[in-house]
């Protein structure tokens, strides 16, 4: 039976067999939801995969999570360009085409959520965040559109994650309430009577 366009996002058999697809857990508000991505296009998947020469990841766990939580809110935030008209409201309110309204809750929230972050990455790395993470450009293209020397741009990168996940209160070493020190209610100084 061919999928249609409705078919929940699942592509069509043909098309499937040219791309990777894994099934991945995201949180969502109602809960978690699995959902069906292709890991070939994102290139923090792709640099998270392979391996470097000591044999460690290209980028850590939590720099891809990072990456991809900055991903998820540009995406919610309706932040890429249109590359189509737009043909369900041929009456516009204002000269742009804008109507009054039209920006959702969660849209706003999103947004204040990005500009939040690349505010915590600073300029130096938030245009590379934005090219890499949201548009999922290329590295070697960004070198060439940005003149820089071959394989720098993965160093930068990974820089940028870094600032990225210390804003999102990721870490490569898990702490919590595991290692935290033991709370009583005894006063200060004061100890267990052991016999």
């Amino acid at each position: 039976m061919p999928t249609g366009p409705l078919d929940r996002g699942r592509p069509d058999p043909f098309r499937a067999q040219h791309l990777a697809l894994a099934q991945h857990q995201i949180a969502t508000e109602h809960g978690f939801a699995s959902v069906t991505i292709d890991e070939a296009e994102s290139p923090l998947a792709w640099l998270a995969r392979r391996r470097g020469r000591d044999g460690r990841p290209l980028i850590e766990a939590y720099q891809l999570q990072a990456g991809e939580r900055l991903r998820a809110d540009f995406t919610c935030a309706n932040l890429m360009p249109r590359t189509t008209s737009n043909w369900s409201s041929p009456i516009s309110a204002d000269r742009r085409g804008d109507r009054a309204g039209t920006f959702t809750e969660t849209m706003i929230a999103s947004r204040q959520r990005v500009r939040q972050a690349l505010d915590a990455v600073g300029p130096e790395f938030s245009g590379l965040l934005v090219d890499v993470c949201c548009f999922l450009k290329g590295l070697e293209g960004i070198e060439r559109e940005r003149s820089w020397p071959t394989r720098s741009a993965k160093i930068v990168l990974k820089l940028a994650l870094d600032r990225l996940a210390r804003h999102y209160g990721y870490a490569a070493k898990a702490t919590g309430k595991g290692e935290a020190p033991i709370r009583t209610w005894l006063a200060d100084g004061a100890g267990f009577i052991v016999e």
